[in-house]
């Protein structure tokens, strides 16, 4: 059975189309990510399947039940972890599980039980009665998580769960979820515009400008590549790429960190590419640095939609247009 189905999912406020005909599954136990810049439609996404957002078109059922004729149904049985912090810094940790466990209505004893064994789990035990303004962000977040699977939600949605942490912290989270997915046998979604965090899931959905461009599994999509990735710097790129093609019938593609080249075998190519630039008609080309490497999904991402991920990577200027942008809508 699947625990998420959502078939030409749509939204749109007035003039703006931020999710269009967007369609997928998730099976139960599943970790399952939305990968994409921000401002692609990720959280508009989740938003629609956590009901806190009615689509304008298509449908989507989570946990069994209709986002848009069981609302109530669907939010029982979902956990949400939001982008923005979403604990009281003014409670313990235990005051805040308490006061979502009477959202819930959990009983005392079970919620005793969930608590302590929550708490363990994400090694905050020996922290419960602290407030949580003592916290760091880690710890904060491991909360949120604690708290989204309290009630025991038969799918946690996470939005950015490691947004604005540091490497190792979003390491030491990421062990937690997945943790607590074999444990709980929760499914999880998850949005992220992190590659490496990506790599968690099961399967991946790249979503790009509302839509999605691709849905597969880490390794397959990586595979979609076809070989190796070799990235060559030079002091002109432009020219650099024409040459390639001219002389070796090599497809380069721009990027912000230089050429990039897909190609079997390709660490066999370097001498050749190399001498082509030193010792060529172009010999006033320098080349200043070659990197070989396997396929990432940033390739991938790049190989979509002809630019990175990270190009994407919204200012806090365009985010507030943005916001500016969907809350008119939202009111029309």
């Amino acid at each position: 059975m699947n625990a998420i189905e959502a078939e030409n999912l749509t939204r749109r406020f007035g003039d703006f189309t931020a999710v269009q005909d967007v369609s997928f599954t998730v099976a139960e136990g599943e970790i399952f990510a939305f990968l994409g810049p921000n401002g692609a439609g990720k959280t508009t996404t989740i938003n629609m399947l956590c009901t806190l957002l009615r689509p304008t078109s298509g449908t989507a059922r989570v946990g069994g039940y209709d986002v848009r004729r069981a609302p109530h149904a669907v939010r029982r049985n979902i956990g949400l972890v939001f982008q923005d912090p979403s604990l009281d810094d003014r409670l313990t940790a235990w005051q805040n599980l308490w006061f979502h466990a009477m959202l819930y209505d959990l009983p005392r004893g079970e919620f005793h039980r969930r608590a302590r064994y929550l708490l363990d789990l994400v090694e905050l035990m020996e922290h419960a009665h602290r407030e949580v303004r003592t916290f760091s962000g880690g710890m904060k977040r491991r909360l949120e998580i604690a708290r989204g699977l309290l009630h025991r939600p038969k799918v946690l949605f996470l939005d950015e769960p490691t947004l604005g942490l540091d490497p190792q912290t979003r390491r030491h989270i990421w062990e937690h979820i997945i943790s607590l997915r074999d444990k709980e046998g929760s499914t999880i979604f998850f949005t992220t515009h992190y590659m490496d965090e990506a790599e968690n899931a099961d399967r991946i959905a790249i979503i790009d400008h509302g839509r999605i461009v691709a849905l597969d599994t880490p390794e397959n999509l990586k595979a979609t590549i076809g070989g190796d990735v070799l990235l060559i710097r030079t002091s002109d790129d432009r020219i650099a790429a024409q040459r390639l093609k001219e002389m070796l019938h090599l497809e380069a593609r721009l990027t912000g960190e230089g050429l990039l080249i897909e190609a079997k075998r390709a660490d066999q190519l370097i001498p050749t590419v190399v001498n082509l630039f030193q010792n060529g008609q172009d010999s006033a080309l320098t080349v200043y640095s070659v990197n070989l490497r396997r396929p990432s999904l940033d390739d991938v991402f790049i190989k979509l939609t002809g630019r990175a991920l990270r190009d994407e990577e919204a200012s806090p200027i365009d985010r507030m247009r943005l916001s500016s942008r969907l809350w008119r809508g939202s009111r029309r």
